[in-house]
């Protein structure tokens, strides 16, 4: 398990963390890409959105391999959201906004992806 604090340069190892699981699975440069973003959305949005920016508070990451697929949970110290009722980033209105597509990238690249704890913790399954 990997515990940060919401410090954004703790992303960079996020990045580590995905070279080790792409070299131990020998996992492909398009899984690797589909992997290293969604955690990274994830990870920053814990920091940002779940801990407020709160050095004080940490994100915890872990994974698992079974049943040929990789799991990556991802837990913050916030009170979570309302992951149901986001605005569409793909919407005439938003398109050009800055932020708002990290839910929906992980949705698109991830295999299955589960939201617990209200939200403040995002689970992430990719095929290998």
């Amino acid at each position: 398990m990997l515990r940060l604090n919401s410090l954004p340069g703790n992303i960079a190892k996020v990045e580590n963390l995905v070279d080790d699981v792409v070299n131990q699975y020998r996992l492909s440069s398009d899984q690797k890409g589909s992997i290293l973003i969604s955690l990274t959305e994830a990870v920053t949005n814990a920091m940002r959105h779940g801990n407020s920016n709160d050095v004080s508070k940490a994100v915890e990451v872990s994974h698992r391999q079974q049943e040929g697929r990789l799991s990556f949970s991802i837990t913050d110290e916030g009170a979570g959201f309302d992951y149901n009722n986001l605005p569409d980033p793909t919407a005439p209105e938003n398109i050009m906004k800055c932020g708002g597509r990290g839910v929906f990238l992980m949705r698109q690249l991830a295999d299955e992806l589960e939201f617990r704890n209200n939200g403040s913790t995002v689970e992430m399954r990719f095929k290998i």
